[in-house]
């Protein structure tokens, strides 16, 4: 971020322009101008088109929105989607809340507003902003991996956003239960056993041979790469899947939930 503001700012001086006629030339305020030059404010795309214009920069500054939009999100946010790119598959266990990949805007939304300390309006819209971007490798345009998800049955019944919200989250999971390379199962609460109870887990098998596990917990992200405690990670997460509802039990009983709703 720190290399692209310095090139607005070179660009802005070379054509002769203050702050405040840069503004204008673009449609927006001095002080928005002055905050992005000062790394206080990271500029949206339409500012770089708009600057790009102005500029007469000929697509260099356009160019740059690619990497701009990855500094717009949170640095954990960036690393768990860059060893999700890396991945050829992914294994998800949640015991709180629809995992991230899978989460409708409406539903990722109400999660969210749900933290407390709250998050400020700004905050709330560039962490949905953020998890929905991490949802581009769901995108059958690009070679897909492998997922599997393993959601405990309280996260299908806990209605974030209400029961609207809830039902197009239902219907999200049931639709992408029936693709070729998902499996989503459920956990039900009347199973005695259920090897997940220290809290959601993930492993991610990467195209280099070598397996992650990633752990998030309260004010905690890591990911996991000692080779002992990913095997541990491994362990439970096939007793797990076991002890899951197989796949096509798991769309029925998702259906099931549907029609109470």
């Amino acid at each position: 971020m720190r290399t692209v503001i310095r090139r607005l700012k070179l660009w802005r001086e070379s054509a002769g322009m203050t702050q405040a006629e840069f503004g204008a030339a673009i449609g927006y305020g001095q002080e928005l101008v002055s905050s992005v030059e000062r790394g206080r404010r990271i500029p949206r795309p339409e500012y770089l088109d708009a600057a790009d214009v102005a500029l007469g920069a000929g697509g260099k500054i356009a160019a740059l929105k690619e990497d701009v939009a990855e500094a717009r999100y949170p640095k954990k946010v960036r690393d768990v989607k860059r060893l999700e790119a890396e991945a050829v598959e992914i294994c998800s266990y949640n015991n709180s809340v629809i995992d991230g990949l899978l989460q409708t805007e409406e539903y990722a939304r109400a999660v969210f507003s749900s933290r407390r300390p709250p998050f400020t309006e700004e905050e709330l819209e560039q962490q949905v902003a953020a998890r929905l971007a991490r949802q581009e490798i769901l995108d059958s345009s690009t070679a897909l991996p492998v997922f599997n998800f393993v959601q405990c049955e309280s996260t299908l019944r806990r209605p974030y956003g209400g029961r609207m919200v809830m039902r197009k989250q239902l219907e999200q999971l049931f639709q992408l239960g029936g693709l070729r390379n998902f499996d989503i199962q459920v956990m039900p609460l009347g199973r005695e056993g259920n090897a997940g109870v220290d809290g959601p887990l993930r492993v991610l098998r990467l195209k280099d041979g070598t397996t992650v596990g990633y752990n998030e917990v309260q004010l905690i992200s890591r990911a996991i790469a000692d080779p002992k405690l990913v095997q541990i990670l491994e362990i439970r997460y096939g007793i797990i899947r076991a002890q899951a509802l197989n796949p096509q039990e798991s769309l029925a009983f998702i259906e099931k939930m549907l029609g109470e709703l």
